[in-house]
């Protein structure tokens, strides 16, 4: 006999949940020339209004709606008013190439685009190739907008001239939400479709302490973009519990971050270590020029951070700088490291030790480390695995395609990602499988490394690639940016690496460069840097 209330899991309670409560709670968007505000109560009705809009210019239930924007009121309006409506929420990655990104379009059979007006040249340079799109909207601070493409509409003016009432429809928890692509790195960018299931589930679990552990008390800023992976998650998280959420729009360098988290008084935000870098350099830079007192919390997420850039966020600001995993397969939530009670007391070095781990899974989610036989690796810290992965909001296949036996193979999620569980049951990422150098047989972390030379004074970034080596068939080469003005040599990185690693573990050679080419997602991009040294003759072989 069936005591429960079987009500269906969609985002329409959670969304509206933040208006309801927090209805006088403000959200700050920081535009190009100013800063915008307005609360929970505007929020929900303008998603009313947007609904209203949509499905006058004939979006119905199914429908993909996508957005080219920054992280802004306008972007979460659509992230609210989309999946509630019934449509599905498609977020474009603008920094995808054209090509990529009319593919995407295409693929998804978007029917309305909503564009930031400084991104319309995106999307007009690819107009006569996603011709399947019915209206455009353009998100203008001015609504005097030009553009060639048609029809097109401002966001505002629609939005003014619809009424705040609109009945959400009843919808199946299984039902699309959000489809989002990933980055594209190799071939075609994959679709994977979230339901209103697995993005409720999501969301809810990833508000948990011992997760993300955000409270209504907190003010968030998602400097992760919105168009990746629904921003981790949460912008979600923060309107189901009615945050004030803070929006840094379309600049995101370190000095416009380090203001924001000082006006708006941020005691929670989120980004890729790239962003954290360039945080830490300009606090480096003018030291006493930002007070940060309010941040308590630091997420990283998207790749390993540096443990060296992990002690000095804690050591300098007091803020528990986490290291979260995921991909967009994964909605994104996979593992999030937080140090156990019993670890409090362990020495810093210890504690570092762990924080440098990706961490442990979230609550509903499994995860596995086997071998090429699909056998279980040891949880030691040190034995390497494929990372499987499976749950209630990990993908089962990606959009339009039927599920293969090597990407999901027996119901799990086979990541790509190579990586070791201790036994404690943290995950550590070793290196996405196409990273790893395999040198005589045996595999090289290129991450590892790599954290250890960004530990090196003077060094701004590095990576780590494998190149040919007639011998031992892969050998490594680290490619470093030195800090301007520093005075780095390789005699000083390969003394410091000496002092942490084996010698057949040692990068045959370490090459200095300007800058380390970056994914659309701020990740470093080693496809671009194998392809820069694939004829380049290691020193060793000479």
């Amino acid at each position: 006999m069936n005591t429960m209330m079987n009500t269906p899991l969609t985002m329409q309670v959670l969304m509206d949940r933040g208006p309801l409560i927090s209805p006088n709670v403000e959200i700050v968007s920081k535009m190009r020339d100013r800063v915008h505000r307005y609360t929970y109560a505007d929020l929900g009705k303008r998603a009313r209004q947007l609904a209203n809009a949509l499905a006058k210019l004939g979006v119905k239930q199914g429908d993909r709606v996508g957005t080219l924007a920054w992280n802004g009121y306008r972007h979460l309006e659509i992230y609210y008013a989309a999946p509630c409506m019934g449509a599905v929420l498609h977020t474009l990655n603008l920094r995808l190439s054209a090509e990529q990104l009319a593919y995407v379009i295409n693929h998804a059979d978007d029917s309305v685009i909503c564009v930031d007006e400084d991104l319309l040249p995106l999307i007009e340079k690819i107009a006569g190739e996603i011709k399947n799109v019915k209206h455009f909207i353009v998100m203008s601070n001015t609504g005097e907008f030009k553009t060639t493409l048609a029809p097109a509409h401002d966001y505002d003016k629609l939005l003014a001239a619809e009424s705040i009432e609109f009945a959400w429809p009843e919808l199946d928890e299984n039902s699309p939400m959000g489809l989002c692509y990933t980055s594209g790195t190799t071939g075609n960018p994959k679709g994977v479709m979230y339901t209103h299931r697995s993005n409720y589930i999501h969301t809810i679990t990833g508000g948990l302490p011992d997760l993300l552990g955000l409270t209504s008390t907190d003010t968030i800023m998602a400097v992760v973009p919105m168009f990746h992976a629904n921003a981790w998650g949460m912008p979600y998280i923060g309107t189901m519990l009615g945050i004030k959420q803070v929006f840094p729009g379309p600049t995101m360098d370190g000095a416009s971050v380090c203001q924001l988290i000082q006006d708006e008084k941020v005691t929670y935000t989120g980004g890729v270590p790239t962003i954290w870098l360039g945080v830490m350099n300009e606090l480096q830079h003018s030291p006493g020029k930002y007070d940060l007192s309010s941040l308590r919390t630091m997420i990283c997420g998207g790749s390993a951070p540096p443990r060296a850039m992990i002690d000095w966020f804690e050591a300098n600001l007091g803020v528990d700088f986490i290291q979260a995993w995921g991909m967009t397969e994964t909605s994104p939530l996979g593992t999030v490291c937080r140090i156990k009670p019993h670890m409090k007391e362990w020495p810093r070095d210890r504690k570092l030790d762990v924080k440098q781990r990706a961490g442990l899974p979230a609550p509903g989610l499994e995860i596995r480390i086997v071998d090429d036989n699909f056998d279980e690796v040891p949880h030691d810290g040190q034995a390497m695995g494929r990372l499987l992965v499976r749950g209630p909001w990990i993908a089962s296949t990606y959009y339009r395609e039927e599920p293969t036996s090597d990407k999901f193979p027996h119901g799990w999620l086979d990541t790509g990602d190579v990586a070791t569980i201790d036994p404690e049951g943290y995950m550590a990422i070793a290196d996405r499988s196409k990273d790893l150098v395999k040198s005589g047989g045996e595999w090289i972390s290129s991450v590892d490394l790599e954290n250890a030379i960004m530990a090196v004074p003077g060094v701004a970034e590095a990576a780590v690639i494998a190149v040919f080596h007639s011998k031992w068939q892969e050998r490594p080469l680290a490619c470093v940016v030195r800090k301007p003005g520093a005075d780095l040599t390789k005699e000083i990185i390969y003394d410091h690496l000496g002092k942490h690693f084996a010698n057949w573990w040692m990068p045959d050679e370490i090459v200095f460069i300007d800058s380390v080419p970056k994914t659309s997602v701020g990740k470093f991009d080693k496809k671009v840097l194998r392809n820069q040294f694939a004829e380049h003759k290691l020193e060793t072989e000479e």
